[in-house]
């Protein structure tokens, strides 16, 4: 109705296959903020690693992602769009939702332990955070004025990367996409420092941390390397 663009794609395909990764990160992210406030007693009482419970939301994202996946590609099928080579990125940016969806779940929820009000202000800042990114609408609607500050967005580059790899339109992987992947990481990074006590959380975190830095590798020696 609103007549926006979609950069020559099928809008229900256009949007959807923005919807799915969004869903995963916003399902995911509001569970990390809400488990730790919800299982104190739990935690006061038994010694486990912390990380446990907001991870635990994630991979519930997850199983929601892959069932929208095989929907996805009935759609795909159906507009007559067949996976090439590069769907085999489509898990590094998944990742990188995954890395940011932990890092902001892993901020909130130790403020939210104090502030328990604090799970209802995300809910509202995730969905402002939505129309910061292009999930129904094509980036080429930003001004060019302002399209390097929108680029700091981490889930703009999640977004795009699953239409360029998906559909071949979108954002592929370029140099200014190692400023969010960095600020994911010091997110991480802090968050170990902050709200973790535990030797195995501090050494998971790390390990998402590095894999962060992987995402951010694999996707730059493929850019540098098409550009040879």
């Amino acid at each position: 109705l609103a007549k926006l663009p979609s950069d020559g794609l099928p809008y229900p395909l256009f949007t959807y296959t923005a919807l799915i990764p969004w869903t995963f990160f916003s399902t995911a992210t509001q569970g990390s903020v809400g488990s730790l406030v919800s299982q104190m007693g739990v935690i006061s009482k038994v010694y486990f690693p912390r990380l446990v419970i907001p991870v635990s939301a994630i991979f519930v994202g997850l199983v929601d992602l892959l069932v929208s996946s095989v929907i996805l590609l009935g759609m795909m099928i159906g507009y007559g769009f067949l996976p090439t080579w590069k769907v085999a990125l489509v898990p590094l940016y998944v990742l990188l939702a995954a890395a940011t969806a932990l890092a902001v779940g892993l901020w909130n929820a130790t403020l939210a332990v104090r502030f328990r009000d604090l799970k209802f202000v995300t809910q509202h800042g995730i969905r402002v955070w939505m129309y910061a990114t292009p999930v129904a609408y094509s980036a080429s609607l930003i001004p060019e004025r302002w399209a390097t500050l929108y680029r700091m967005n981490p889930m703009f580059w999640v977004i795009e990367g699953f239409r360029w790899a998906l559909l071949g339109k979108g954002q592929p992987p370029e140099p200014l996409m190692v400023i969010p992947v960095v600020g994911v990481l010091l997110l991480l990074i802090s968050a170990d420092s902050v709200s973790l006590r535990s030797g195995w959380t501090r050494v998971a975190v790390r390990v998402i941390g590095s894999w962060v830095v992987a995402v951010g590798m694999l996707m730059f020696g493929w850019l540098f390397r098409g550009a040879v």
